[in-house]
């Protein structure tokens, strides 16, 4: 447990990093910005492990859960950075062309969350196995996930009009927010189940 702490609290500082770059673009800025999220972070991540361990004592799946929140946590952040960085290049920031400035960003997470997930989260399923074994399983999960993500991207961006207290950068990440957290439900499920199914 105290190894998977610390690889929780790793993954934090490396979210921290990204979420540094996330404010930057959406010009956000507060006392002690830099220590909050590099220290912040990474205590909240290794808690969350060890949250999933303490549950997992009444659920089991909570011990990979929690270590797949931390993982997608970074895959998100890793996502967010890209998305931030291609429309500000770009200027896109709503209609049907934010799926496709959407798409770099998730790529990346992809291949970040596959490691994590097969090395870390799930090791047991496929032990023995070359490491891009399940990969074409873990794409097709993705595929879909991505496709739910952008989707709801779109339709908040492009359907549901902004609150005025919201500049469209910022409704962009909103919608990101909860397109993540459906997607996040659907990968859960589909990885534990589908992709690294514990082979019997």
């Amino acid at each position: 447990m105290k190894k998977d702490i610390l690889i929780g609290v790793l993954i934090g500082f490396l979210t921290g990093v990204f979420v540094l770059i996330i404010l930057f673009y959406l010009s956000v800025n507060f006392s002690n910005k830099n220590l909050i999220v590099l220290a912040g972070i990474p205590i909240l991540w290794g808690g969350g492990v060890w949250l999933g361990y303490f549950l997992s004592r009444f659920f089991s799946f909570f011990k990979q859960f929690g270590k797949f929140a931390v993982v997608g946590f970074l895959s998100a952040a890793i996502d967010f950075a890209v998305l931030n960085f291609v429309s500000s290049i770009t200027e896109i920031t709503a209609g049907a062309t934010v799926g496709l400035i959407n798409i770099p960003g998730f790529v990346v997470a992809v291949f970040n969350g596959y490691l994590w997930n097969k090395l870390w989260v799930f090791p047991s399923a496929s032990a023995g196995q070359p490491l891009f074994h399940d990969f074409p399983k873990f794409l097709t999960v993705t595929i879909l996930g991505l496709l739910i993500n952008s989707g709801v991207i779109v339709v908040f961006t492009t359907y549901i009009s902004s609150p005025g207290a919201f500049d469209p950068k910022e409704w962009l990440n909103i919608a990101k927010v909860v397109a993540s957290a459906v997607a996040l439900i659907w990968n859960f499920i589909g990885y534990r189940f589908i992709v690294f199914a514990r082979k019997k």
